[in-house]
């Protein structure tokens, strides 16, 4: 991976400074020759370990990288695919600065800054005088098309192909000779740390197989009612705002593993968990529209078909049974604490003086006295996020808060 050439690079982060809190989301890699001709490509997902900041911009979800490598766990095949190498960026002073600072974070200090290196946004100046100086102005005026936008890869492919125009301007500059030797004899330093499967965004997007079958079939198990109830106590939560999280999915795997509950048994709790919605939908004598919609988009996500939807419907239609268990025992009454976390779609002081205005009280730090915790994403890996998991509080979509604050306004003064 290391020799002479240029190394392309493009990151993806959680916002704008490196500093201490602001990490790396994405990196993507391109190797060009000496000439201008690619060599290779690289990306991968990083985990930041907490929040993804503006994913309204790079398109990211938390889901993605809960599985990807933290950057130390890249951190040595990134230097090599970088030692050697010229490294260049569109704003070269952004891509290092957080580059060096995450390197810094691992105790190594890499040759990187943005005077080692190349940026095709200063090289504009010289080459393309009068056009923008953005990655997407500077690519237009060689007809260079960007894919993908705020993908990492895409976006340094592009950068590369800009560089490649640059030379074809002015193959004898001696810019390239020079920035090419200065490269070629920087010291790195090794880097030693375990290291993981690069993960690419396309990659992670696969779509995740059902938690369902990520249970390990058993003998029918004696697993006792309180056991069960323990279970579905965790359920219950998950489903609080009609979306099971892939972090939500991992505890509920987690949890029927500890209680030795199988696929088998799982599957029995999720039928008995939608009939019991179905006893309750069905206390008024009626199933609306919305009601029946509930329940088949709760049954989609605990693995059961429509069909069997219907015959639990019709079974409690006729021989109608009161509830045992109860769902939908968590509501907001006025004085509870919320607090809220991310980049949200409307911005957090709407979302502050909508929760006052219905009696709630907007809260900046999670402690056990709070009730919600709002995210942006609810796989979110905040601080904030990750503090509410350890106190049980559940983490609900923007969306979902949405709908308590209209149920909240609804009720009678």
């Amino acid at each position: 991976m290391t020799g002479p050439g240029y190394a392309v690079i493009d990151l993806e982060t959680t916002g704008i400074h490196p500093g201490r809190h602001e990490r790396i989301v994405e990196i993507g890699v391109v190797h060009l020759s000496p000439q201008g001709h690619v060599t290779g490509c690289w990306e991968t997902l990083v985990n930041p370990q907490r929040d993804l900041g503006p994913q309204r911009i790079h398109g990211i979800a938390a889901a993605e990288v809960l599985r990807a490598p933290r950057f130390e766990q890249i951190s040595g095949e990134l230097a090599e695919l970088l030692m050697g190498r010229v490294i260049v960026a569109h704003n070269l002073r952004f891509d290092a600065g957080f580059l060096a600072a995450e390197f810094a974070r691992c105790e190594v200090t890499p040759p990187i800054s943005h005077e080692l290196g190349l940026c095709t946004m200063t090289l504009a100046r010289r080459y393309l005088p009068g056009a923008g100086r953005s990655l997407a102005d500077c690519c237009a005026a060689f007809g260079i098309s960007i894919d993908n936008a705020h993908r990492a890869i895409d976006d340094a492919a592009a950068a590369a192909h800009l560089l490649a125009g640059y030379l074809d301007l002015d193959p004898q500059s001696l810019t390239w000779s020079q920035a090419l030797a200065d490269a070629s004899s920087l010291p790195w330093p090794r880097v030693q740390h375990p290291r993981a499967t690069w993960c690419p965004r396309g990659h992670a997007r696969r779509e995740e197989e059902h938690f369902l079958t990520r249970l390990v079939e058993r003998m029918p198990d004696p697993c006792t009612p309180e056991l069960h109830s323990a279970y579905l106590a965790i359920l219950d939560q998950a489903l609080l705002d009609r979306h099971i999280s892939v972090t939500e999915a991992d505890a509920l795997v987690a949890v029927a593993q500890e209680l030795n509950i199988g696929r088998t048994a799982a599957r029995e709790l999720h039928t008995l968990y939608v009939r019991e919605l179905a006893k309750a939908a069905w206390a008024d004598g009626v199933i609306t529209d919305d009601e029946r919609h509930d329940l088949l988009m709760v049954a989609d996500m605990l693995g059961l078909a429509n069909h069997e939807v219907d015959t639990i419907l019709e079974t409690e239609r006729t021989s109608p049974s009161k509830p045992t268990l109860y769902h939908g025992s968590f509501h907001l009454e006025p004085g509870d604490l919320v607090v809220f976390t991310g980049d949200m779609s409307r911005p957090r002081s709407e979302w502050e003086s909508a929760a006052a205005a219905a009696g709630l009280q907007p809260h900046g730090a999670v402690t056990k006295k709070v009730k919600l915790l709002v995210a942006a994403d609810p796989d979110s890996q905040s601080g904030k996020a990750r503090k509410a998991r350890d106190y049980s509080i559940p983490v609900i979509t923007e969306t979902a808060f949405g709908r308590m604050l209209d149920s909240i306004t609804q009720l009678p003064a």
